[in-house]
Order: structure tokens, then C-alpha cells, then sequence
């Protein structure tokens, strides 16, 4: 069976899950295109496209909180990628291990559930 990514369904981007080889933790979603699929696997480094920026760029290029390529993924429509990865560092640019670090407590109240690892100020300045 021939797989292909469908980047078209998403405006040229595809979802990609990044979760942690090891332990199965699900550490962030970011976005794809073609460009940052193929720089990935080039690379063994996880790419994205950010749509802020409208750039391409490498998940740690700033931290240096790399994400090693363990293994890639796709949903069964071919639209949505599963990463899984060795992270080198925490990956929440807030300072936490995952970016889902708060957990809904109901009636509006979010629970911050992980220690942040470091000051996002530290490494990012002001614009953290």
C-alpha cells in the first residue's frame, strides 16, 4: 500500500504530534509543510513551519532543547503525523517538560501540573 501525505486537506500543512519515545508523554503539536517533513527527515531533527512567522524553523534552534527523531508516523487519512522523538531538554517554551503541563479542574480552573524546568526569560528574553 502507497502512502502518501495529504498535504493539501490542510491548506499545506499537516498536524504533527510530538510525543516522547520513551515514556509515550505527549510533549506538543506543531505544524508541517513539505519543506519542514523533508528537513526532518533529513535532518533527524524536528522541523516545523511556524504560521506566525510564516517561517521554517528547527524545534530548538533558540534553547538548544532539540527533538531527536525516533520515529515518524501518519494518521489513516495521511493528514496527521505522529513524531516520536528523544527530546534533548524541555520542549514547552514556557519552561515546561510538554507544553500540555495544566489540567481542567472544571468551572473554568486550569491546574498547572508540571515543575517548570527553567525561566523562559532566561533563554528566550522579553518576548517569552
Amino acid at each position: 500500500m502507497e502512502t502518501q501525505l495529504n498535504f493539501e486537506k490542510g491548506e499545506g500543512l499537516l498536524p504533527a504530534i510530538i510525543q516522547d519515545y520513551a515514556t509515550g508523554k505527549v510533549l506538543m503539536l506543531g505544524y508541517m509543510n513539505r519543506e519542514a517533513f523533508n528537513e526532518t527527515v533529513r535532518t533527524g531533527k524536528v522541523h516545523f513551519y511556524s504560521r506566525s512567522r510564516q517561517k521554517l524553523w528547527m524545534k530548538g534552534e533558540s534553547s538548544g532543547h532539540i527533538l531527536l527523531v525516533k520515529e515518524i508516523l501518519i494518521d489513516c487519512d495521511e493528514d496527521t503525523l505522529l513524531i516520536k522523538v528523544d527530546p534533548r531538554g524541555p520542549v514547552c517554551h514556557k519552561g515546561y517538560s510538554s507544553c500540555f503541563f495544566r489540567v481542567f479542574k472544571g468551572e473554568g480552573r486550569w491546574e498547572i501540573i508540571e515543575t517548570r524546568l527553567f525561566n523562559p526569560e532566561e533563554v528566550y528574553g522579553e518576548k517569552a
